[in-house]
């Protein structure tokens, strides 16, 4: 009888570092942003410049990391990742000024690279020739599960305050990370296994000869490649402004920090559905079509978060939008289908470190916004008019090669 698959193992291990990442270092950050303007005073425009240093730390890594994962594998790159992550969040704790806030957050970016999507994804994608969209999804759904970290951390804060709070995160990165670095492996035939648990090479030669292997120069000269990454981008940009502001924007317009920070919680779990569901329609689907699908449920949930001051407007949103993040699923689950394999840490990395600049400017964007006009208003329905022009440009995807 056969046992269960390690490649599995592979997704459950990077599930549950997606899950503490995610909610430590990602969506966590919203529960920060009022105690520490409070105590230092800064504007919402100089907080939000932390979250885009780490996301343009990570870009600029990106098509590094991108080289390295192929070449070094995943596992050192998740050891080193976890490590960098538990030091920048105790580094932040010693916060005293602007600059030093700032420096700990290029920590966390560095830290974020190691064990980020580009990393993770490229671990999954090397064990799975079919199904790789529900793996995918299921990775990516500890990303999702992450949200509820952002209850117990502002449960943490109420109850030590903000300092603490990130020294006790910290050290559970290292004692969480570190084991489940050792899980991870890099490719299956160097530990005698075949991809999807396959027993003949027979069977994998069928498959692989279906995967239309691109090298990494043509790959990025493509018309496909650019139009997912600029849609991937513009879609970043809406998606990192809402996680950072979500609470300071609900705060501005009456909502009570416990209710702001169940809706910040809210949507990274709620994501968990789109994110396996649009995983597993993909492989059933035209990846494409199943994509510009879940861009075009962010279009409908951002329109709702823009006039959430109507109250029950708030229900749309929390379905319509976390379900979209099944978009970050299907970038990997498209590009390992036009793509392959031989150079997809590669391809994740080039398009991770260009989408950094929409990671990098839509939470200053928004904060500049609220500074400047004193309302979100405006900004999240710009993200939303931006987000649909994504949706063009998925559906003009030309089909893989052999696929049409």
């Amino acid at each position: 009888m056969r046992g269960i698959f390690y490649g599995w193992w592979i997704v459950s291990a990077c599930f549950l570092i997606a899950f503490y990442v995610g909610g430590a270092v990602s969506y966590g950050f919203t529960a920060f942003f009022e105690p520490i303007a409070e105590e230092f005073g800064w504007s919402y425009t100089q907080i939000s410049i932390a979250a885009s240093l780490r996301g343009l730390e990570a870009g600029i890594l990106a098509p590094i990391v991108g080289f390295l994962v192929d070449r070094f594998g995943s596992r050192r790159l998740v050891f080193c990742g976890t490590l960098t992550i538990g030091f920048g969040l105790i580094l932040l704790s010693q916060t005293s000024s602007l600059t030093m806030f700032y420096g700990a957050f290029v920590v966390l970016g560095l830290g974020s690279s190691g064990c980020g999507g580009t990393v993770l994804m490229t671990a999954v994608a090397n064990w799975f020739r079919k199904n790789v969209g529900k793996a995918f999804g299921v990775m990516s759904s500890g990303i999702g599960a992450g949200g509820i970290l952002v209850l117990l951390i502002v449960w943490l804060i109420d109850l030590y305050e903000w300092r603490t709070t990130l020294i006790i995160v910290g050290l559970g990165m290292w004692t969480l990370g570190i084991p489940l670095s050792f899980l991870v492996r890099h490719s299956p035939e160097q530990y005698g296994y075949l991809p999807n648990g396959e027993t003949s090479a027979e069977q994998i030669s069928t498959l692989e000869s279906q995967d239309g292997e691109v090298g990494f120069k043509e790959a990025v000269t493509s018309r496909a490649f650019w139009h997912i990454t600029i849609a991937q981008t513009i879609r970043m940009m809406a998606v990192m402004a809402v996680i950072t502001h979500v609470m300071p924007y609900l705060s501005s317009i009456g909502m009570s920090r416990s209710s702001a920070a169940l809706v910040a919680s809210s949507i990274p779990l709620l994501s968990i559905i789109g994110r396996f569901g649009f995983g597993w329609l993909s492989d059933i689907f035209d990846k494409r079509h199943v994509m510009a699908v879940s861009y075009t449920l962010g279009v409908a949930g951002l329109l709702a978060f823009s006039y959430v001051q109507v109250t029950w407007l708030i229900f749309p949103f929390l379905i319509l939008f976390p379900l979209s993040w099944g978009g970050m699923v299907l970038r990997g689950a498209i590009v390992r289908e036009h793509f392959g394999i031989v150079s997809f840490g590669r391809i994740m990395g080039m398009m991770t470190g260009i989408g950094a600049i929409g990671m990098v400017t839509g939470p200053s964007i928004a904060g500049w916004t609220y500074d400047t006009l004193g309302s979100y208003h405006a900004i999240w329905l710009v993200f939303a008019g931006s987000t649909a022009i994504a949706v063009i440009l998925i559906l003009t995807v030309k089909p893989r090669r052999g696929q049409a």
